[in-house]
């Protein structure tokens, strides 16, 4: 077999084979297929696409292109989430506390922000201390005593992914759905999770632009979870505009610490609430929807939610009291309040500028290699819908200097105007 013909039969728009997907992963992982030959594969594949059986296929050679987490030592139902990237998204800090904090495994490895959307990683080391860096031993075991872990993916999972993502990434084929499906679905499937919600983001401040394609993508990864006998969901959700009020590490970790104490803001709050009761349901603590949603909303109201972050924070080395105390996260040399033109309804925010407008403050990065400022970023103060009088204040950027009126710039400009009151719908679709 040689990766020449597997280049032009795919190029050529033909199915590919078991056997060839299995060759052309392995041979990229240890190395005899070089990055040239596998390049060309991938923009073959970004024109020509993969079918649901090709894609299914890849996912499962690259989930066991390296190590696969056994989690069998944890008896409980394990569960997982994973986003395909916002801006502004806090939702694992809110989540996975609120989850766990009923008794439910809650078992995650997550990523750092690239380009324009924040990572998780990214704004958990924000609080003093956070070590994002567990074997896979101190992981199972930190699950077992508390119920939930927060970190870095680790060693030898997933190799081909972390080869293929680099070289995606590069070469200008990111955003292909099969390719972004077996890159999203081998992580999730070798961390060993029971149970695993989706949060495919939609809009201006996401990779998938229309609801079609982040369909046709929240159906692929179902349907790969499930063929390897995962509890299920994809939860379609609105990114034409940034989720909450914060975008930056530390302003979204006080946001995140906010939202556990019955105070966050209305959209982030109704989406963890929304994932977490399908959670609920899937690790068996509910039978409907309204019951796990009274059990999550409980938590938030006796604070064990974030009595169950700080726990967090503390196996992992950080200082809890940052969560008890977010004013003793530092704050940005300048605040600066950003004011409105002019007046009407909001009728859009650009995620997507606003995003790029807090990586040039240095909340974000364009390289992996790039370092973050974990105190900066752009707080909104309007939200789509909201009327505005010229004048009115629509947002601040805490700033340390960096890029200071370019930024401010791009945050202004990322605001859309009708002479008409427009509803958002933050949830667009469920798939189970």
């Amino acid at each position: 077999m040689q990766m020449l013909d597997i280049i032009i039969k795919k190029r050529n728009g033909y199915e590919l084979t078991k056997e060839e997907i299995s060759f052309l992963v392995k041979g990229y992982t240890n190395g005899s297929i070089p990055d040239y030959q596998m390049s060309a594969f991938l923009m073959a594949v970004y024109f020509q696409g993969m079918n649901d059986k090709e894609a299914t296929t890849l996912a499962l050679e690259m989930e066991h292109s390296g190590d696969v987490l056994d989690l069998s030592r944890i008896k409980g139902f394990k569960v997982d989430k994973h986003s395909t990237g916002g801006v502004g998204d806090k939702t694992s800090i809110v989540l996975a506390p609120l989850v766990a904090s009923l008794g439910i495994e809650f078992a995650k490895m997550s990523g750092r922000g690239l380009g324009h959307t924040g990572g998780t990683l990214d704004k958990l080391e924000s609080i003093p201390g956070y070590n994002i860096v567990l074997s896979p031993e101190e992981f199972i075991n930190q699950v077992l005593n508390i119920h939930i872990a927060l970190i870095g993916q680790s060693g030898n999972l997933t190799p081909a992914d972390k080869k293929m993502y680099a070289l995606r990434d590069v070469t200008g084929t990111v955003d292909s759905i099969p390719l972004i499906a077996a890159s999203i679905m081998s992580k999730k499937l070798a961390a060993g999770a029971d149970g695993i919600c989706l949060d495919v983001k939609v809009g201006s401040g996401a990779f998938m632009k229309t609801i079609e394609d982040a369909r046709h993508l929240a159906n692929l990864m179902v349907q790969i979870g499930t063929s390897c006998g995962r509890k299920m969901t994809a939860i379609l959700t609105n990114m034409d505009e940034p989720l909450g009020l914060a975008v930056g590490n530390a302003l979204e970790v006080k946001e995140a610490i906010d939202t556990l104490n019955g105070k966050g803001p209305s959209d982030l709050r109704e989406l963890c609430l929304f994932i977490g009761s399908y959670l609920v349901m899937d690790a068996g603590l509910a039978d409907n929807v309204d019951s796990a949603r009274k059990l999550l909303e409980e938590q938030i109201e006796n604070k064990m939610a974030l009595r169950k972050l700080a726990e967090l924070v503390d196996a992992q080395g950080g200082n809890s009291d940052y969560i008890y105390h977010p004013e003793l996260f530092e704050e940005a040399e300048e605040i600066i309040p950003v004011t409105s033109a002019t007046c009407g309804y909001i009728k859009r925010i650009d995620s997507y500028s606003v995003g790029r407008a807090s990586m040039l403050l240095g909340a974000g990065r364009e390289k992996l290699t790039d370092e973050i400022d974990p105190i900066v970023g752009i707080v909104l103060n309007k939200k789509v819908g909201d009327y505005v009088n010229a004048g009115d204040v629509l947002g601040y950027v805490h700033t340390n200097g960096k890029n200071t009126e370019e930024a401010i710039k791009m945050f202004s400009d990322s605001f859309e105007y009708s002479t008409e009151k427009l509803d958002v719908k933050l949830i667009l679709d469920v798939i189970r």
